[in-house]
């Protein structure tokens, strides 16, 4: 849990800085769900870093209408959010929600279960597991990052586990696997209906990723599968849980190039001797420089991981001769 103290503490940090405070009497998320494909709906948070101009809004959350019942993807970072979201919901179908997932244990994908107390709220038991031992942290750093926006806000996790598995729903054929890497447990659903792959935070596009519970072998791994399967399963389009709704290889391609480019940049850094404050001073590759939340993101990650890196030289064959 202390990792994720030190990446939120740092994300306050940076966004007490940034950004102009908005007019707190007027908390409107402005939510506006749209439509991808049949049955199917987005509501685009800022491709942005975590700030009170934005709310904290900066997850993509979605729902789908089968005709047997609302399936909702992700709730937002506060009960605020969960409510509006379920007013935005309610403003496009009368059909009744049958189930509220969250694609993994971080904050912006559960905050909103509060709004969602009489539906059954799911996830993956690994992910419920990381709700509930780091709710509280999660709280106490949301408020300090968001302000008004997370009044009333507690921490919900997920009651319910879900496994892997095939369902039909209405007439929308669904799919649930799992995957790690950004978290010990990446819940990936594919609507084989409509060709829709809701890929979590393993997908990041136009965004610098955020990694306080990384695995990066593994999350590589996961990419590579999330490959396949976008050809495989002929997937028409891909929702990243931050940045744009995107067709192809994109956000799997930038994040797979991230991800080797920053552990590369790690070890060699540490092989080269260099301390923390050095390495948060290198130039970062140009074709990285535009993402949002770029150098933020990336610092959080240095802090956080680039003492390992140190480590593993230092504990490694050269530094025992």
């Amino acid at each position: 849990m202390r990792r994720l103290w030190l990446w939120l503490a740092a994300a306050w940090a940076s966004a007490a800085m940034a950004q102009p405070v908005p007019d707190m009497a007027r908390l409107d998320y402005d939510l506006r769900p749209r439509q991808i494909a049949e049955g199917t709906w987005v509501i685009e948070g800022a491709v942005d870093d975590f700030s009170r101009a934005n709310g904290c809004n900066i997850i993509n959350t979605a729902f789908i209408v089968t005709g047997a019942g609302v399936v909702v993807v992700n709730t937002g970072p506060s009960r605020l959010y969960g409510e509006q979201q379920r007013r935005a919901i309610e403003r496009v179908t009368r059909e009744p929600v049958a189930r509220v997932l969250s694609l993994n244990l971080h904050p912006d994908y559960f905050f909103g279960n509060q709004a969602w107390a009489d539906r059954p709220t799911q996830a993956l038991q690994g992910s419920i597991n990381g709700m509930q031992a780091e709710g509280r942290a999660y709280a106490d750093n949301l408020y300090r990052l968001c302000g008004d926006w997370m009044k009333g806000s507690e921490s919900t996790p997920s009651r319910e586990p879900i496994e892997a598995r095939v369902f039909q729903l209405g007439r929308h054929k669904l799919e649930l696997r799992r995957l790690s890497g950004h978290t010990s447990d990446d819940l990936v659903l594919i609507d084989h209906t409509t060709g829709v792959l809701f890929a979590g935070g393993l997908v990041f596009a136009q965004r610098v990723p955020t990694t306080p519970h990384a695995n990066f072998e593994a999350w590589q791994a996961s990419l590579v599968k999330l490959s396949q399967w976008i050809a495989d399963d002929r997937i028409r389009q891909v929702v990243p849980s931050h940045g744009p709704v995107h067709s192809g290889l994109g956000g799997v391609d930038q994040t797979r190039d991230w991800l080797r480019w920053l552990t590369t940049h790690l070890r060699e850094s540490a092989e080269r001797g260099l301390d923390l404050s050095e390495v948060l001073r290198l130039p970062v590759p140009p074709r990285f420089l535009a993402w949002a939340a770029q150098p933020a993101e990336l610092h959080r990650t240095i802090t956080q991981w680039y003492p390992r890196y140190e480590q593993q030289v230092l504990s490694g064959p050269a530094a025992r001769r």
